[in-house]
Formats: C-alpha cells, structure tokens, sequence
C-alpha cells in the first residue's frame, strides 16, 4: 500500500475511535521480557525520540526524563498490560442476604488513548445485584484501576471491566457508565475542552428499566 494513503487511513481510524476486539491487542510474547529489559529499551527510544525533537539532553531538568518515562510506562500508565498485575479478587458469600442493588459511584480512573497515546480521565459508576457473592468495595475501585491502566478505548475498557465483574461475582446482574474527557479531543484535533464521553452496559435485572432508573437516580443523587 502506498505509504501516503497508509498514513491518511491511519489517521482516519484514530479519529473515529475504532475498537477491533473486547481484547487488549497483545503479541504472544508481550511478557517474554522482564519490566527492568522493557524500560530499558524505552528509555532507549525515548531519548532519540526527544533528541529528534531538538530537546538538550545534557540540561539537568531534561537528562533524566527517557528513564523516568520508561519507569512510568511498565510500572504505573500501562502497568495493566500485564495479568500478573490484575488484582486479586476475594469474593464472599453474601451472609448478610442483601438482595438489592450496590453501586459504586464516581471512581476515578486515568487510562491513555490508544491512538495518540494521550490521557483520558474520568468516573466508572459500577452496579450489580448479588446472585449469592459479594466482594469487597475497594475491589470494584481496583478492577476499573486495573483495565484502565493500559492503552484504551473507552468502548473496550467498559467491556472488560463489565466482563471481569460477571465472571468474578458470577452473576448477569452488572451495570457500568463510564463518564470521561479525551485528551486527542480536547488537546488536538478539533480542540473541543467541553466534551465528554459516555458509555454504558448492563445486563440481567438491569435490562428491566426500573433497575436502571434506580442505579441512575443514586448515581445522579452521589454527583
């Protein structure tokens, strides 16, 4: 393919925020190597990268910069690529017989834009109806932490945290509403600071719209 038009497709699909899979895209050998070999690459990279753009890596604000950014790429932004990561999840029978619905409302979350690479920050709004198991309330803060800290799409990010809240409480009775801003929208581009992105999904008693006027009216109620 002619590199020009290459490059104009690739431009197009960032713009309109195309997801391919529920899956985080990932080579079979994503974690053959250790963090210390991955940043130490990074950092290699990253020091042409700013030497490219004409920045003076002997000024002492500057020198240290490839290696700090290499640290925060695998340790902390992206530290949610790797499952050994993932949080590990206690889950309990629910003995105190609550049958209602549990939110967890304004769970702040950071995760960076997979097509520029640059910041999206916002709120999860997470539900769910016991179907006989419970977790712990910081373990729903952890779970959102955990799939945002990777290269996102918001339309993937909800769904896998959706997913993972099913399987881990075994049960259909999940909602999720992600609230964010974009920095590919508001830094670059069309440069709109105003706008935010919704999304949301549910499933089990919350398809009944009782259900999801509850969840919205305790949620609205927490802002």
């Amino acid at each position: 393919m002619n590199t020009t038009i290459e490059k104009e497709l690739f431009e197009i699909v960032g713009d309109n925020h195309q997801m391919t899979s529920a899956e985080t895209p990932l080579r079979p050998d994503a974690f053959d190597k250790s963090d210390e070999d991955k940043m130490s690459v990074i950092e290699e990279h990253f020091e042409v990268i700013m030497k490219e753009l004409g920045l003076d890596l002997t000024d002492d604000s500057l020198k240290g910069t490839p290696h700090r950014v290499a640290k925060m790429f695998v340790k902390e932004i992206f530290s949610g690529l790797n499952p050994a990561n993932k949080p590990k999840i206690s889950v309990f029978d629910n003995s105190y017989h609550y049958d209602k619905m549990l939110v967890e409302a304004n769970i702040s979350f950071n995760s960076t834009c997979e097509h520029h690479f640059l910041p999206i920050v916002g709120k999860a709004h997470v539900g769910y109806v016991s179907s006989g198991k419970v977790i712990g309330l910081s373990k729903l803060n952890r779970i959102v932490d955990y799939y945002a800290r990777r290269p996102q799409v918001q339309e993937r990010m909800i769904m896998q945290i959706f997913n993972e809240l099913k399987t881990v409480l075994d049960t259909e009775n999940v909602m999720v509403i992600m609230e964010a801003s974009h920095l590919c929208v508001s830094s670059r581009g069309i440069k709109d600071e105003s706008s935010y992105t919704s999304t949301l999904q549910y499933g089990g008693v919350f398809n009944q719209k009782e259900f999801r006027d509850d969840f919205y009216r305790l949620i609205n109620k927490e802002k």
